[in-house]
């Protein structure tokens, strides 16, 4: 399991921040910014049916000069939602997200959606990992190492 999604889930939990698609684009924001997060599901009940994202409020809403009170997150949103199980790899994950130009994966498991991984997750987890790495490597040189 090291390297995987499920690893980073395991340590990061599997909250998900949603929103409906008839709620207002003005209170994504607000949830999005009590939440500090960058993206929030579009849920119909238990079907994903989109992704908004602060990229899309950008491009949609603000670079448009339309109200963010009165236009619902249904037309800003992202439809086609990239996704991903928890068997894939941090290194599957950031070839997916560098080809699509997208920083948010839902994670899907067996059809149920079972978190979220953000780019920032990841090379949290890439930056551990090689923590890791050179303080083993330190200890080997050093002649400390358990091994």
């Amino acid at each position: 399991m090291p390297g995987t999604v499920a690893s980073i889930l395991e340590n990061k939990g599997h909250a998900v921040h949603r929103i409906g698609p008839d709620e207002t684009v003005f209170d994504a924001i607000g949830k999005m910014v009590r939440n500090n997060v960058g993206s929030l599901l579009v849920m119909d009940g238990d079907r994903i049916v989109g992704i908004l994202t602060e990229r899309d409020y950008l491009r949609r809403v603000a670079l448009e000069g339309r109200s963010s009170r009165t236009t619902p997150v249904r037309e800003i949103m992202t439809l086609d939602v990239v996704y991903v199980g928890p068997q894939h790899t941090i290194e599957d994950c950031m070839a997916i997200m560098t080809a699509r130009r997208i920083r948010h994966l839902p994670v899907i498991d067996e059809g149920r959606l079972v978190g979220l991984v953000s780019q920032g997750d990841l090379v949290k987890r890439l930056a551990a990992d090689r923590q890791v790495e050179i303080d083993t490597l330190r200890d080997y040189i050093a002649g400390s190492y358990p091994g």
